[in-house]
Order: C-alpha cells, then sequence, then structure tokens
C-alpha cells in the first residue's frame, strides 16, 4: 500500500468538499447556496473535484418547479480509512469512505497472553484484509488509527523499544505506507459515542467503561480531554481503598471493579443451595436475569460499586451524561441502581448505556482517521493524540528504528 498523494486544491473546491463530507450528499444549487458561491465557480469547484475523482454523481432530484438538480457526494477517488480495535481476545477493524460510510469489517481472535509480535501479525493480518473487502472502487487508504488499552502520549512511545503503546504496530508501519493514529481504547469509545452512540447531541458527557478492566472518557464541548499527559481518565488509578485500616494499593479500585474480581467476590459467598456457582460475569448476570437471588445481590451490590465511582466523576468532571460501556457496565440489569447511588452521593445525573456494543471502539478509531485524513485533503491542520508517520517519509536511520 502506497502513501496517497494530497491534491493541491482550490479555495472553492475545498469549500465543497468539506460540505459534501460532514453534511452528505447535496444538490448543486443547494451547495451553491449553503456556500455563497457563484453558478460559474460553483460548476469549476464540482469539475475539479470530479477530475480527481473526489466527487461524484449520486443521482438527481426534481425541484418543486419541475426542474431536476444532480445530486453531489464525496467520491471514491477520496479514498478510506480503517480503524482498528486491538481488544484483550481479539483484533476489529472496519473501513469506511470519506463520507462515513461503512465499507468492510475484519476480525481476527488473540491467544490470551500473546506476545507482543503475535499481536502485531493479528493487526497486520487484520488490516491486510481490508482492502480486498472494499473492492476496487476505493483504491486510496488515507490514514488508519489504532485503539490500545493503553496511555498514549508521544512522552511514552517506545522509540523502537518493547514497552511502547506503538510496540505492536511495528509490523503494520512496514506494510502499511500511511500515517497511522495511536490513541487509548476508551477515549475512542467515547468519542464513538459522540458521534455514532448513546451520547448523540450532547456537547459534554462521560462514558465510563467497566469490563475486565475500567476507564473513562470525557468529551468537553464536544472535544475528547486528553489530560497534560494523555492519561486523563484513569480511574482505575484512583486511591482505593480508603479507610483507617487499609492502604491504597496501585490500580486497587481496577482490580476491585473488575469482572474477573466480582466473579472471584461472587463464588466466595456462593449459597450452596444454589448449585454450581457462575464462571464468568456472562453466566452471572443470565441467572440474575434468570431469577437468582444470589445472582440478584451480587450484581445489584456491583451496581452500587459501579455507581460510586460515576459519583466520583459526576463530582470532579459534572458530565451532565454518563454512558456506561463494557462487557459487564452496558448491562441494563445495572443502570436502575448505578444512577440512584451516583444521584445519592453525588446529584442526579442521566445515566446512559452503549448501544454499540463490542464495536464501537474501532468506530471511535475510524472517526479519528476520517477527520485527520480529511484535514489532509483539506489542508487543515487536525491534530489527533499521536500520528506515526508512514516509514517511507523518516529518514533512513530512523525509519530502521521504527
Amino acid at each position: 500500500m502506497a502513501p496517497s498523494e494530497i491534491p493541491n486544491l482550490t479555495e472553492s473546491a475545498r469549500a465543497v468538499l468539506r460540505v459534501l463530507a460532514s453534511q452528505g450528499p447535496v444538490t448543486r444549487p443547494k451547495l451553491g447556496s449553503m456556500l455563497d458561491l457563484s453558478k460559474p465557480t460553483m460548476s469549476a469547484a464540482v469539475s475539479e473535484l470530479s477530475a480527481l475523482g473526489l466527487v461524484a454523481s449520486r443521482g438527481s432530484e426534481r425541484g418543486a418547479i419541475g426542474r431536476t438538480a444532480t445530486i453531489y457526494g464525496v467520491g471514491p477517488g477520496a479514498g478510506y480509512v480503517i480503524g482498528i480495535d486491538v481488544g484483550a481476545a481479539q483484533v476489529r477493524a472496519v473501513a469506511y469512505s470519506m463520507d462515513a460510510q461503512p465499507l468492510a469489517t475484519a476480525e481476527e481472535s488473540i491467544a490470551e497472553v500473546a506476545p507482543t509480535d503475535e499481536i502485531g501479525a493479528v493487526i497486520l493480518s487484520v488490516a491486510k484484509s481490508i482492502p480486498a473487502k472494499v473492492g476496487k472502487n476505493f483504491r486510496t487508504l488515507r490514514s488508519i488509527a489504532v485503539a490500545v488499552p493503553r496511555i498514549v502520549s508521544d512522552s511514552r512511545l517506545g522509540n523502537g523499544q518493547a514497552n511502547g503503546p506503538d510496540a505492536v504496530l511495528r509490523a503494520l508501519r512496514r506494510h502499511v505506507d500511511v500515517p497511522i493514529i495511536l490513541e487509548n481504547n476508551v477515549n475512542c469509545a467515547a468519542i464513538s459515542e459522540m458521534h455514532f452512540g448513546a451520547a448523540q447531541g450532547h456537547q459534554t458527557f462521560a462514558f465510563l467503561q467497566v469490563g475486565v478492566r475500567v476507564g473513562l472518557g470525557f468529551i468537553n464541548e464536544s472535544r475528547l480531554f486528553r489530560g497534560a499527559g494523555g492519561a486523563a481518565g484513569e480511574v482505575g488509578r484512583m486511591p482505593f481503598p480508603w479507610s483507617p485500616a487499609e492502604v491504597p494499593s496501585r490500580e486497587g479500585l481496577e482490580h476491585y471493579l473488575g469482572s474477573r474480581a466480582l466473579v472471584e467476590r461472587c463464588r466466595q459467598a456462593w449459597p450452596v443451595e444454589e448449585g454450581t456457582p457462575p464462571q464468568s460475569a456472562k453466566e452471572l448476570f443470565a441467572l440474575a436475569l434468570a431469577g437468582s437471588s444470589a445472582a440478584g445481590e451480587a450484581v445489584s451490590r456491583h451496581a452500587a460499586d459501579i455507581g460510586r465511582l460515576a459519583a466520583g466523576c459526576i463530582g470532579v468532571l459534572d458530565p451532565g451524561l454518563i454512558v456506561l460501556g463494557g462487557g459487564v457496565g452496558r448491562n441494563a440489569l445495572m443502570t436502575a441502581e448505578i444512577e440512584r447511588v451516583a444521584g445519592e452521593l453525588a446529584w442526579p445525573t442521566r445515566i446512559a448505556v452503549s448501544t454499540l456494543e463490542d464495536g464501537g471502539t474501532a468506530l471511535g478509531a475510524m472517526k479519528l482517521a476520517l477527520d485527520y485524513s480529511l484535514g489532509l485533503i483539506l489542508r487543515e491542520d487536525r491534530h489527533p493524540a499521536v500520528v506515526l508517520p508512514p516509514l517511507s517519509e523518516l529518514p533512513q536511520d530512523e525509519a530502521k528504528g521504527a
């Protein structure tokens, strides 16, 4: 895969492409009206974009007085982007066109305790499977964004070492010559909720993920809040427990609220008369849904614990809305109790459950790649957390070490 060329567009052509990318297909007269462009200027801009494949006809529309107008949308020549979610058990990828239309998906499992190189090989395999699924109409891959379960910032890059969040991307960078964006997975999930999920229409909200691990992504006035070093939202590192008899341990809250600890507590307290205790959080929730009193009590206790964490987030951030995600967090059996406890400890705040299921994080990564790539085409500065340039653009000595 070769790096994509960035066309040198006129200002009017950039304006047209910007509107089509954000608003979707529009007729030429409406475009001219929206942008206050004359007919000759509008015609020249559309012709310029059409010649590059950046704009294409999407049919026609008949107006009120019987005239027909051509509908234009972003063309396949604009290319596509890929969002990848590196999860605990699988790597998921989605490919979207530059006007945010889905093109392809791919997924591969990874071993439970896989070394970095093995995970990197799966990421590369998933990325290389996408172009064939996308098809020949979309030939230009603009960029890839990868969501990882790590704190992401320029200062934390490994510089070729095994301990950086970019370490798993070595194989991908060697074989795919496009910019690669790196971002924390919970931050990507929050971005996805803002554009595609339960937080649509909200400029400020928090996404609280509770699963094997816990994390928080905070969107403030439609912008991701990352903190001074990219570590904002690491709520699992809040001191826990606080009591005269116990000393908080590092990531103690994350370990306590994680699904593995939940299941272990449940197993230890499971009544003999209830039969075999659940082996996973999924089994626990299924038993609670089926009417098991022991399972129901365990779920309620866990919901109260999550509600206490939510109350802390409300007290610090005042997000107005908390969207719950993760394998445990998005279970609807807990929502009411979380909302009740959080409201008692802080103040009433709406609690919603993510509607995006397992694909949300990859969608958020895709949105980062899409916005960044559109910025390149429009020659606008858009700076995500970390952008790893194509190796072909690095000095030879740096490329060898990457």
